[in-house]
């Protein structure tokens, strides 16, 4: 329950703040004060476990050393000038080319996944032939809250609507599937539209996608998915442009999640995790396109915190230590545990914990009213995560969907006892 302290403190913020704050926030009303590895602590003196790590930022946990000591230093230093070079920024360029695949050999420095998601759509189209002036995107996939990205998947704000010009294709949410087929019968039935409508269609550009849709619910593609659309794309001419700003830098076993699913990205768009929280996002691409005349004009690159040299600091000592530590490895074996520890919780309440899915350190939770009609059931989701925090466990709340995402650097007990207060969380709201 949130304390008398808290209580007094969200009360005189509400004097003057907008309203409009993330369900996780306004559900449960909590000031936190101090993070340290997995570990935050409120204003009242309780700590919980961060399997949200932050808002899926905090791959090394809360306060990593290594990352506090690189940020400290480089404040002392240089904050920012514009996007002049620095003399870390080599260094990340570097670290990134031995990270992320081969031909992703180009990188560009932003401050926000929003931001940098518009980066790579004034790239393809500064670099579209002429006749494919169209972007397809996937339903339920989300890319950011700015115009660009807003019009990508038809988000209409008011009564405004720009939708632009966006052509949607089909995402491979096998629950819930909008042709009511079954897989594997149904032999990818979605992805043979999204190649039809979009991968075939000569006045595409690109497919802006999520290779696992974060927002939606951490939306798992079956296995035939991505082969089909890929190769219909590159048959076709059509750029696939990867968000991986919720699953870049290693959170699903592999350092993109493009890469578990045998996709080869064009373009990769990177954030959250990439520096530790700290706002920072990465453009990786082929160097044929961000090195074009068309793309690369004066200023195509640029914005006011691009390759801020906090940010470059907080990023490079982020994935130093990721790399170092080979913690992708740890997130494999860690992920591994985490699903058989929910598949066993979706098997004691199969009534209401419709679907468990997920790779490596991501997953989600999708509560319904019953197994027979799937029925979406925000208010069992809400009551699991309030359920939860009072236990000392934080998740992210998203509609009827939980999702977890701890830190890297967990060791296997703390990650049971988090697991095992998801359970006791369930079990009070459910059982």
């Amino acid at each position: 329950m949130t304390g008398l302290r808290q209580a007094e403190h969200l009360a005189r913020e509400a004097r003057h703040l907008a309203p409009g704050a993330s369900e996780e926030a306004v559900h449960g009303r909590r000031v936190f004060t101090e993070g340290r590895g997995p570990v935050l602590t409120d204003l009242d003196g309780n700590q919980y476990l961060d399997f949200a790590a932050g808002t899926l930022t905090q791959s090394l946990g809360h306060g990593h050393p290594e990352v506090v000591e690189a940020l400290t230093a480089q404040a002392r230093r240089l904050w920012n000038v514009h996007d002049s070079a620095t003399p870390d920024r080599a260094g990340l360029l570097e670290l990134l080319a031995r990270l992320l695949p081969e031909q992703l050999d180009t990188y560009a420095f932003f401050s926000t996944g929003a931001e940098v998601v518009e980066a790579a759509l004034r790239v393809v189209q500064a670099t579209a032939p002429p006749g494919r002036n169209r972007v397809g995107a996937l339903r339920h996939g989300f890319h950011g809250k700015t115009m660009g990205a807003r019009m990508l998947v038809h988000w209409d704000v008011g009564h405004q609507s720009f939708s632009g010009n966006s052509v949607l294709g089909y995402s491979p949410y096998c629950y819930r599937c909008p042709l009511e087929l079954e897989y594997p019968s149904c032999d990818v039935r979605c992805a043979t539209l999204v190649r039809r409508h979009i991968a075939e269609k000569p006045n595409v550009s690109a497919l802006v996608f999520e290779p696992v849709l974060g927002a939606a619910g951490v939306i798992v593609p079956p296995p035939g998915y991505w082969e089909r659309i890929t190769e219909a794309c590159r048959d076709n001419g059509v750029l696939l442009v990867a968000d991986e700003v919720l699953t870049g830098g290693g959170r699903t076993g592999a350092f993109l999640a493009s890469e578990l699913l045998g996709v080869e990205p064009d373009l990769a768009l990177l954030s959250k995790g990439t520096a530790s929280g700290f706002p920072f996002a990465v453009l990786a691409g082929r160097g044929e396109l961000l090195r074009s005349p068309e793309a690369a004009t004066p200023g195509a690159y640029a914005s006011t915190y691009a390759s801020n040299p906090l940010g470059i600091a907080a990023a490079r000592a982020t994935l130093e230590v990721v790399e170092r530590d080979r913690l992708i490895e740890r997130v494999r074996v860690l992920g591994e545990l985490m699903g058989d520890r929910l598949g066993a919780l979706r098997s004691r309440f199969p009534r209401h914990l419709g679907q468990v899915r997920g790779l490596g350190l991501l997953w989600g939770l999708e509560f319904v009213t019953d197994p027979t009609s799937r029925t979406p059931a925000p208010e069992v989701a809400r009551d699991v995560y309030t359920t939860a925090l009072d236990l000392g466990l934080r998740t992210s709340l998203g509609g009827h969907i939980l999702r977890l995402a701890p830190p890297f650097t967990l060791d296997e007990a703390v990650l049971e006892e988090g697991l095992r207060l998801l359970d006791k969380a369930v079990e009070r709201v459910v059982a």
